[in-house]
């Protein structure tokens, strides 16, 4: 039986059109999924919408829609990024689907309450609608939210349903420091160990309807709406079939890849609801930073917000996940600029790979190939590669295979092929590009298949320019 591969991105709100933190968790993912298969894997690789909660219900009204409208309309824009950004997803859930992902959602509440888990008391609390949670006065900032710093903090009093997280408080610790349920980078690890510290305390689960009319109703008790955490979270399991017993395919997760806003909620309550559950936790969660603007915070306000999809626009879809995947390191911030974007398009794709394919092609066309024992592939470090992409070291990884372009180039310009009509050479060449090429599938996915296209067969004929210079 072929081992398998889950891979997760979160399932971002679907109250506007995406932004380019979630294009790069996207890609992120996206390579993940493609080089398992290139491993011959069986992957799984699922991505979606999140479409309840208050912040959906309210500007939904502000805009004349009903909820649903609304957030159809918006996760129509992630759908259409995932396509645009050739992300190669097995299934796109949206949390609104009475069919797929309702019925499981419905069965964790029931089977979280056999457990003794969900309990009924009365609260009150500072709540931010922003974040869809109740805040302390630790997570604020001179009384406002620092994720949300327009939005007033509210002071909600009501009876709701809690979920018994303290009760799981020590062993999820123990299961993270073991890496058990392994948190990378390392930082990210320690962040949330650090806030585990002083033990988890319960989390509200429920709504009461008169504040949120927009959810899936908690079974039994038709006053109360599920709370967004405990049914978003879920689409993890509903997403593969749950509760179904084919879920069992993939679960557990191999990989939950999400923002450095979100690790708290994957560590902490995922890892409690499956506890209850008596099911397996994930094996690894991967957190990646917020990409900054030349250099500033990306904010509404401030009006820099960077939208993919008008990117897309302009730029190739290669362009985008390449400059993403290339210059962000793994789990830290990385900032946004156009020109960049530009540079590295211009300099690395147009220069560098661009002029090495067509280059090759051309003379291989005109002089033919002929087989060649030697290599240039013993310079190039396949070992190396596999494992800073397993460590999700992206960008070095890229580094990797441009130091190899590198190789080829300088080794054409040293052979001289044009001169010599050397097809030994040039078998060299073809040989070494056909390699880039797979390496690169992961990351460029298209400009891959083309250059795939272009050495299929021993009979080369020259292809289409591959980048045009922006």
């Amino acid at each position: 039986m072929k081992e398998k591969f889950y891979v997760t991105t979160t399932i971002p709100y679907a109250n506007a059109p995406p932004h380019i933190g979630f294009a790069l968790e996207l890609v992120q993912a996206d390579v993940l999924a493609r080089w398992n298969k290139i491993k011959k894997k069986d992957v799984f690789f699922l991505t979606g919408t999140d479409e309840h909660g208050t912040k959906n219900y309210q500007t939904a009204k502000k805009q004349g829609l009903s909820p649903k409208e609304f957030v159809s309309k918006n996760s129509s824009y992630f759908k259409e990024l995932t396509n645009k950004l050739n992300i190669s997803n097995n299934y796109f859930i949206r949390t609104t689907d009475k069919k797929v992902h309702w019925p499981g959602v419905i069965e964790i509440w029931k089977k979280l309450k056999e457990k003794g888990d969900i309990y009924k008391k009365k609260y009150t609390g500072s709540y931010c609608s922003g974040c869809e949670r109740f805040v302390t006065e630790k997570d604020l900032e001179n009384g406002k939210c620092p994720d949300h710093p327009n939005l007033k903090i509210e002071e909600i009093s009501e009876e709701n349903y809690f979920f018994k997280l303290s009760k799981y408080s020590n062993e999820i610790k123990e299961i993270i420091e073991k890496d058990e349920y392994k948190i990378s980078p390392t930082k990210w690890k320690n962040d949330f160990l650090g806030l585990a510290k002083e033990g988890l305390t319960d989390v509200s689960f429920s709504r009461n309807v008169k504040h949120l009319p927009w959810g899936i109703p908690v079974p039994e008790d038709e006053n109360q709406i599920m709370y967004v955490w405990c049914e978003a979270l879920g689409n993890y399991l509903t997403g593969i079939g749950y509760p179904d017993k084919k879920y069992k395919k993939y679960w557990p997760a191999d990989v939950h890849v999400a923002g450095k806003d979100m690790h708290r909620f994957h560590a902490g309550i995922w890892a409690g609801m499956l506890l209850s559950l008596g099911l397996p936790l994930p094996k690894e969660l991967i957190v990646h930073g917020f990409l900054t603007v030349n250099g500033k915070k990306m904010s509404k306000s401030t009006g820099n917000v960077v939208a993919p999809l008008e990117l897309l626009k302009k730029y190739p879809a290669d362009t985008l996940r390449y400059f993403l995947l290339r210059v962000i390191p793994f789990g830290d911030d990385g900032d946004f600029s156009e020109t960049a974007l530009i540079d590295r398009h211009n300099n690395e794709l147009a220069n560098k790979l661009g002029n090495l394919v067509s280059r090759t092609s051309t003379l291989a066309e005109k002089y033919g190939i002929e087989k060649n024992p030697n290599t240039l592939l013993k310079q190039l470090n396949l070992k190396k590669i596999d494992k800073l992409i397993n460590n999700y070291e992206f960008d070095k990884a890229l580094n990797e295979i441009f130091a190899f372009i590198d190789i080829c180039n300088e080794f054409i310009q040293s052979k001289k092929p044009w001169e010599t009509h050397d097809k030994k050479i040039l078998y060299q060449l073809v040989h070494s590009i056909k390699e880039i090429a797979k390496l690169l599938s992961p990351f460029i996915p298209e400009s891959a298949e083309k250059i795939s296209e272009i050495f299929k067969t021993d009979n080369i004929k020259k292809g289409e320019i591959l980048f045009k210079k922006i």
